[in-house]
């Protein structure tokens, strides 16, 4: 199939939220399926690893907003947190179960060595053409350069002016948020050869004034049709019918 994150298809492509998160429970198999039955280009989902060590997809550090449970997922085994998330799913489920869509990978960790084994995991299932890896520190996206020139790597950093430094570090895509994506912005991504990444909503620990009035993931027609206005490559969102209806015009 055709590197999915090296090409421009004339439009941005459709990145499922948390696997799709409007469409079912966030980054499950369910999520997953629904978002490739209503077109979304690719999924995105989170990487986290259980106490012994398996690669899992789950966003939160812990779990207590998503079953009220204050343990953190580093600290249970797979078996006890399938009972608390009996639809939770492994890396290497998620990449099995994609089939022919994109996956970016949002890793949440700071750990090199659980790095390496999710890049091995990427390898292992033939999905590297697929994968976009998101990282998000300079240091992890100057290892995974280091040990691969043709992955994919979004950089998920905390500011909108990193971008020289995510370009030098290896990077190929750089993710702004959408109250980051004003003109000086998206220029300095286009200046640095990167693709463009725009991420809807805000983050919901951080509820600034100049943000979109929607959480992570949720937008509305204006704010999509802004966002059309800067031509990105990609935009995260969690319900793919709103780019459906959207007419969002081409990029040129």
């Amino acid at each position: 199939m055709p590197d999915l994150w090296r090409q421009t298809i004339g439009r941005p492509l459709v990145i499922a939220h948390r696997g799709g998160a409007a469409l079912a429970r966030e980054n499950t198999l369910a999520a997953l399926r629904a978002a490739e039955a209503e077109g979304a280009d690719a999924i995105e989902t989170d990487i986290r690893q259980t106490r012994g060590g398996i690669l899992v997809c789950v966003h939160d550090a812990d779990l207590s907003r998503l079953c009220g449970d204050p343990r953190s997922v580093g600290d249970l085994d797979l078996s006890v947190l399938r009972q608390l998330l009996p639809e939770v799913m492994t890396l290497s489920e998620a990449l099995a179960a994609s089939g022919q869509l994109g996956v970016l990978l949002d890793f949440k960790l700071g750990d090199e060595a659980a790095l390496l084994r999710v890049m091995e995991e990427i390898e292992r299932s033939g999905a590297k053409r697929r994968v976009l890896l998101g990282l998000r520190s300079l240091p992890l996206i100057h290892a995974a350069r280091l040990r691969t020139d043709d992955l994919a790597i979004l950089a998920f950093l905390d500011a909108p002016d990193l971008v020289e430094q995510a370009a030098a570090a290896g990077a190929t895509w750089y993710r702004l948020w959408q109250a980051w994506a004003v003109e000086e912005n998206v220029a300095a991504v286009r200046r640095a050869n990167l693709q463009l990444a725009v991420m809807v909503g805000q983050a919901r620990s951080v509820a600034l004034a100049e943000y979109p009035p929607f959480p992570v993931g949720e937008v509305d027609h204006a704010g999509l049709s802004r966002i059309a206005a800067i031509e990105p490559d990609a935009i995260l969102l969690d319900d793919p019918r709103l780019l459906q209806t959207s007419r969002l015009p081409a990029a040129k």
